[in-house]
């Protein structure tokens, strides 16, 4: 599905080319505008994948507003949509990805947008090229500093110590750490001298194979301690907390489904899950605890926009982190079985008794007990 904004100053023409797109399928309007400055304003906040523009309106040229979306969005599609001919040119120099000449047919409307999409796959292309060329800390699913230009290969480590040393400065990215601290987390209980020794080693060998890979985090020594400067570094955690972070202070109307992909596309695991870095606990349950509130919010988006099915997966993935939260399971068995699938429902009722019965040794909740019977009972006749 593509969104596209569509400007035109002739409302008959807005709802023309919204008929017209409607029927072709696999593209929502995000908006219609008859002012093109609104509309360029409108983009500052709402995301688009492309814009159909008009030439001839009052106030500004469709060129003349191009140019300030190219200005804006450099990458972003394109479509005249004109009466008027002798604008191909100046539009083919801001690089349009159509021009459509009106009355045009919807064949012709269905070859602009495949163009749209051929052009959203080479950016998408490109964007992955760039990005692979870049080196990459992931931290979500366990620790791995994956090497510039091969998103399948990450550093060796000569020491299980180095790779933890790296992953602590890595947390504390930006800052300096007094030696002391370091010493404490990676280190505890030994021999002052001796753990001072290792740190030394452990700075030197790390220092050693990040200039071997041309990996642009740079360990700075300060009076007290040491820190890690990300020098064009991408690291996952920071911009999957950034996104949660996002979407809870997002209102209703500004949530988009497709940063609810990325961030389920993000979240690979625990930070720094199966590691054993005693120091990492606090900010782990504080990254699960928000994961699990967008989760939650996602949920009521979904709910009050009708979406079962996306209600119903935002639920799942909540209870993959949370197995033993009675009300979200309660929540997602009441979905199974407005739609009529009890088997479902059942297997979910099951996994809540083994989570909080089996793991945690609690009873369950009353309401939870009644519920899981009401099921049991539905299932048992079904099968009859």
């Amino acid at each position: 599905m593509i969104r596209v904004m569509l400007i035109d100053d002739e409302e008959d023409a807005l709802d023309l080319l919204g008929i017209l797109l409607g029927q072709i399928g696999s593209v929502q309007v995000a908006g219609r505008y008859i002012n093109p400055l609104q509309a360029i304003e409108a983009l500052s906040y709402t995301p688009v994948d492309a814009v159909f523009l008009d030439n001839q309106m009052p106030g500004m040229k469709g060129t003349e507003a191009a140019r300030i979306v190219r200005s804006m969005f450099p990458h972003m599609p394109i479509v005249f949509t004109t009466a008027y001919a002798e604008y191909a040119v100046e539009a083919f120099e801001i690089q349009s990805t159509d021009y459509l000449l009106k009355p045009f047919t919807i064949e012709r409307l269905q070859n602009a947008v495949a163009r749209i999409k051929q052009s959203l796959s080479e950016s998408v292309f490109q964007a992955r090229q760039r990005a692979s060329m870049t080196p990459t800390v992931k931290c979500l699913g366990g620790f791995q500093l994956v090497l510039p230009g091969d998103m399948n290969k990450g550093l060796t480590w000569k020491t299980k110590k180095e790779r933890e040393l790296c992953a602590f400065l890595i947390h504390y990215a930006g800052k300096t750490v007094n030696t002391a601290s370091i010493i404490e987390a990676i280190w505890p209980g030994y021999d002052l001298n001796k753990a001072k020794t290792y740190l030394y080693t452990c700075l030197s060998y790390l220092r050693k194979s990040l200039a071997e890979h041309h990996i642009p985090i740079h360990i700075m020594k300060a009076d007290q301690g040491f820190g890690a400067a990300l020098d064009g570094v991408t690291v996952d955690v920071m911009e999957f907390e950034q996104l949660l972070s996002s979407t809870l202070a997002e209102a209703e109307e500004e949530m988009d489904e497709r940063s609810y992909d990325k961030m389920n596309q993000m979240y690979k695991g625990e930070y720094l899950e199966a590691c054993d870095f005693g120091w990492a606990t606090a900010r782990q349950l504080e990254i699960k605890a928000s994961y699990v509130r967008v989760l939650r919010k996602w949920h009521a988006y979904f709910q009050s926009q009708g979406n079962r099915t996306l209600a119903m997966d935002s639920l799942q993935n909540l209870l993959s982190l949370a197995p033993d939260s009675e009300i979200d399971g309660r929540e997602l068995i009441k979905l199974h079985l407005k739609i009529g699938d009890r088997n479902e429902a059942y297997r979910v009722c099951l996994q809540l008794e083994q989570a909080v019965r089996l793991q945690l040794g609690a009873e369950l909740e009353e309401e939870t007990l009644r519920l899981i019977e009401k099921t049991k009972d539905k299932t048992e006749r079904q099968a009859e």
